[in-house]
């Protein structure tokens, strides 16, 4: 069973109006940041190559290089197989993310499966891909699949908006993190995306492209 799915707006508030009635630091959060974005993605095999082609780039190159790969057709498993280095390259992609984009297209991941698995089992599938790490995994389970909880607690922008809003005295550990963000099941999702928008009202900045 994969659990709630967060599809609307209104879930976005069911779970924050959850973890409000709980945690009085993140009701007091909330008031800063107002409304939170719902932020569904699509899913499938290009919104999860995009993530992949957009790891430690700025937002801009990652838009820029996606924009080549959707001009060039590249954004299906047929034609990334079918690609050669020379054309990915010539797109834009490092050495690197050739390696993946190749990978990836030749993992057969059935992507209609994914929507009824639970989020381990989603997580474990993904991230048994070469390139696609905790992070990119948690994420896509997060926005292209709705799962309401699931965290992504490597995340930076994320430790830091924790940090901050609990006093702490230092980002948590992605260990001690995960642990500390059980108290917020079933809305671990919703907690995330409080935790974003705080992190952006605190530091003027976009935690997540």
């Amino acid at each position: 069973m994969t659990g709630r799915i967060i599809e609307t707006d209104v879930c976005v508030i069911e779970g924050m109006d959850w973890l409000a009635a709980r945690c009085p630091k993140m009701k007091v959060a909330y008031g800063l940041t107002g409304p939170l974005p719902l932020r569904r993605k699509p899913d499938g095999f290009a919104e999860l190559l995009s993530a992949i082609i957009g790891q430690q780039v700025s937002i801009a190159s990652a838009a820029a290089i996606w924009g080549r790969m959707k001009d060039a057709g590249m954004t299906t498993p047929d034609a990334c197989r079918a690609a050669s280095e020379d054309q990915l390259r010539a797109i834009g992609l490092s050495r690197q993310k050739i390696r993946y984009t190749h990978e990836l297209a030749k993992a057969g991941i059935d992507f209609d499966a994914l929507r009824d698995m639970p989020t381990d089992r989603v997580i474990k599938t993904l991230v048994a891909v070469p390139g696609i790490g905790p992070w990119t995994a948690e994420v896509y389970t997060m926005f292209s699949l709705g799962h309401a909880d699931v965290f992504a607690p490597g995340d930076l922008a994320l430790q830091e908006a924790a940090r901050i809003l609990y006093d702490l005295p230092e980002r948590p550990k992605e260990k001690a993190f995960r642990v500390m963000a059980q108290e917020w099941t079933p809305w671990r999702s919703v907690a995330a995306r409080l935790l974003w928008a705080y992190y952006r009202v605190s530091k003027n900045k976009d935690g997540i492209r």
